[in-house]
């Protein structure tokens, strides 16, 4: 009887301890964070001529969950005014996130 007893506890412990093991879906924020990035920057008037432009965004999430660009490392002005205008100030959801963190990303539009 007592090899019974300890021979259901074990089996309750490693239940329990697998319940505890799985966790929900865990989506990566900063992937999110990239798709709507991507449909802000989406329509643009860029002419054909010009082929493709790239650049680096820096950027920071306020306590507003609202994009901070802080600098647009291109050589092309128009790119940086366009992803400055279309960025800066605009609200992004997140579940989790620190304040502050700096994010850098490329952006890369095509004619």
């Amino acid at each position: 009887m007592r090899k019974f007893s300890i021979v259901l506890a074990a089996a309750m412990l490693l239940s329990v301890g697998n319940v505890f093991a799985n966790e929900g879906v865990h989506v990566d924020p900063s992937k999110s964070l990239s798709a709507q990035i991507s449909t802000l920057l989406k329509d643009h008037t860029f002419s054909q001529d010009r082929g493709e432009a790239f650049a680096q965004v820096r950027f920071t999430l306020n306590n507003e969950h609202e994009i901070v660009v802080l600098s647009v490392d291109t050589d092309d002005r128009k790119l940086e005014a366009f992803v400055k205008h279309r960025l800066n100030y605009q609200k992004v959801e997140l579940d989790a996130y620190k304040e502050g963190k700096l994010y850098t990303i490329s952006v890369r539009v095509e004619p």
